[in-house]
């Protein structure tokens, strides 16, 4: 079960934020949104997000929130005011409903990113803006299965040299059951919390960092 990080009370406030904040940053500004959406990436303001931090997903407009990246990035900030528009845009859109799927699956930005960049979203637009949300959670979902395609448990793994026979005699877990999660048959987030623990003291890692999030 994903635990989220912030109430779902707050979810549509940080949607219209990052939707507001999107629509600024591409029309207004006039910024590439990879572009733009990278810099939301380190500034560390998306890492705030993903916290649910009342101060970003509730107490900032998305204007502010541009100009906050910007700032955090070293820019300039911008002499063009504040503009929120009622007619919502693709770009307004493709904010609002990453914030969506971030709060909900409790991936980082940055993983959703690197496998369905903002011009792949606003590319969704016309097919699922008037679709109800969880289509694009069950597309995105399926995108990014299909871009991470080797599981955190393999990746792990191999990076400590062993084979999954090593990792079962060291851990006491069927070299059967790794395999099957490895290969994604079985659902390591719903896999027994020892048999997690077991695995991570081999691997040196945590429960947490085994799970596909």
């Amino acid at each position: 079960m994903t635990i989220r990080a912030y109430d779902e009370d707050y979810v549509t406030s940080a949607q219209r934020i990052l939707g507001d904040m999107m629509d600024f940053a591409i029309n207004t500004l006039e910024y590439d949104g990879d572009a733009f959406f990278s810099m939301f990436l380190v500034s560390g303001l998306a890492h705030q997000f993903e916290n649910g931090n009342p101060t970003y997903v509730a107490g900032r407009t998305g204007c502010e929130l541009a100009r906050e990246v910007l700032r955090e990035s070293g820019l300039k900030e911008p002499a063009a005011p504040d503009e929120m528009y009622m007619d919502k845009s693709p770009e307004y859109w493709s904010g609002w409903a990453l914030a969506y799927y971030q709060w909900y699956t409790g991936r980082t930005f940055a993983r959703i990113h690197k496998a369905v960049p903002i011009t792949r979203i606003l590319d969704m637009y016309p097919a699922l803006h008037e679709a109800d949300i969880m289509k694009f959670v069950a597309v995105m979902d399926e995108k990014l299965r299909d871009y991470y395609t080797e599981t955190n448990l393999k990746r792990l793994r191999t990076g400590m040299g062993l084979s999954q026979r090593e990792l079962a005699q060291l851990s006491g877990v069927a070299q059967r059951q790794i395999q099957l999660l490895e290969e994604k048959h079985r659902d390591i987030n719903k896999a027994q919390a020892f048999t997690l623990f077991k695995i991570g003291k081999v691997l040196h890692c945590s429960c947490e960092d085994l799970l596909e999030i």
